[in-house]
Parts: structure tokens; sequence; C-alpha cells
């Protein structure tokens, strides 16, 4: 989930995002995957809730020499990015935060918007297989409080949802972490 290595989902996502393309990289963290992707000659804005995070990131990136431009962001807000700007959208674990389903669909229009014609989503959530669905504290909307971490986890109905007005959404299973944590990797392209 974090380290200095980037993540398989950032690797698959190489393969799927347009070559020297816009990524625009939500909850990105201190960007190993963000720094991953500006490696592999994409043109990349990590945002994240955390300064903090970002500097950090910043610090990293002008230290290989890569120009990876940040944006602090609260995804239950708008994006602060004009329509159809990037051509490609990236969420490693950020969907599934205590996101409720209403902030999702919200996030996701707002994905859509900044996203150009046929711009690629590709997202990863812990899903309702994982170990720690149903453990600890329910807030309710498939939210589960464990170890004072609160998670959404998403059901193949809430992927089905979240795809509205997409391309029908690719949906791979895997696993990381130490649990391990049980993980979906999502791809869909925008539809016009």
């Amino acid at each position: 989930m974090y380290g200095e290595q980037p993540s398989e989902a950032a690797g698959y996502a190489v393969g799927v995002f347009r070559p020297g393309g816009r990524v625009l990289e939500l909850g990105a963290g201190h960007g190993r995957d963000a720094l991953h992707f500006a490696r592999c000659g994409f043109d990349v804005t990590a945002a994240d809730f955390s300064p903090v995070g970002l500097e950090q990131l910043s610090a990293r990136a002008s230290a290989e020499g890569l120009a990876v431009a940040t944006l602090v962001q609260d995804v239950r807000e708008p994006l602060r990015l004009p329509d159809g700007s990037v051509d490609s959208v990236y969420a490693h674990m950020l969907f599934c935060m205590a996101l409720s389903t209403a902030e999702l669909v919200a996030l996701l229009g707002e994905v859509r918007r900044v996203l150009r014609p046929d711009g690629a989503l590709v997202y990863t959530v812990r899903h309702v297989g994982d170990a720690h669905y149903e453990a600890g504290t329910g807030h309710g909307d498939n939210i589960w409080e464990h170890g004072g971490f609160a998670v959404h986890f998403f059901s193949r109905e809430l992927v089905e949802r979240l795809a509205e007005g997409w391309t029908e959404p690719q949906v791979q299973s895997f696993e990381e972490g130490g649990l391990p944590r049980r993980l979906w990797r999502v791809t869909q392209r925008r539809v016009d």
C-alpha cells in the first residue's frame, strides 16, 4: 500500500494510459505512483488532501529532475481543473476512503468532467470480500472502521453504479499488503 516502489496498479495503468498524456492522480500521498508516471514520460498532476505529503512529493520529484504539478484537493469538493483537461485519471485506494456513496457519485461526475473524450480512469478499492468487511464499527453505507481507520468497501453493484455513463468497467481482483487486503482494480473510459 505504501513504499518506494510503484504499486502494481500503477504498473498496469501505464499500459492503459495514452503515452505522454496528462495524468491526474487523486490521493497521491507521498507520490510513489505519481513519480512512476512521470518517469514513464507522462505529464502528471498529483492531487491530495495533505499539503505536507505533496511538499514531500515535490521535493522527491525535484531531486530526480522530474516535473510533477501538485494540487491540494479535497475530493469532496469540485476538482479545480478545467473541463476535458486530462487524458487519464488514477486513484489507488482513494475511492474506498470514508466517502459516502453520494460523495463518490459526485466525485465520478467530476472525474468524467475533467477527462477528455475516451479518457481512461483506473482506480482500486477494497471490496466486500476483504477480511475487514463487516469487522469493527459500522457507519452505514458499507463503511466499516477497524483499528481507527474507516473504509468504504465496494460491492459489484457500487462499481456498476459508478460506471453509469462510462464504458463497461473491467474489474480485476488482486491482493496487497500484509492481511492481505483484497482489492479490485477497475478500468473504464469516458463515453460521449
